[in-house]
């Protein structure tokens, strides 16, 4: 699981695991456009159920820029995840620098109030180097 998910965090029974990938052909050097996909599995260690309801998104691009991404549920979707289940999702993040780096948390209730955050890891976006 780590080999595929190399970043993970566990906040209140409920783990995110991140991979991220560059994308070469949806980037456009030039044109300073650098893109990642990256895959996220949100897994659910606790007794009950969850629901995703919202996530809020801090990307930091080499200059030092940061973008808040504040949204309902993930990819138009606020999933419930049974206990021993996990939600995957993949979504995308251009920047105009060749890295940075990603992190925030999603707000997720139980079955019971109050809602709680959960951690997303701090992951970087690195565009791969070329060896000659």
């Amino acid at each position: 699981m780590e080999s595929f998910f190399p970043f993970a965090e566990t906040t209140d029974g409920v783990t995110v695991r991140v991979s991220v990938t560059f994308l070469p052909e949806q980037s456009d050097i030039d044109g300073n456009r650098w893109f990642w996909a990256y895959h996220i599995r949100i897994e659910n260690h606790r007794d009950t159920a969850v629901q995703l309801l919202m996530r809020h998104w801090q990307i930091t691009d080499a200059r030092g820029g940061l973008q808040m991404v504040d949204g309902d549920g993930v990819v138009g979707e606020q999933p419930v995840i049974q206990p021993g289940k996990s939600h995957d999702y993949v979504s995308g993040c251009p920047l105009n620098t060749p890295n940075g780096a990603m992190e925030g948390h999603f707000v997720m209730v139980g079955s019971t109030p109050p809602a709680f955050e959960v951690r997303i890891p701090h992951f970087p976006l690195t565009e791969p180097t070329v060896e000659q």
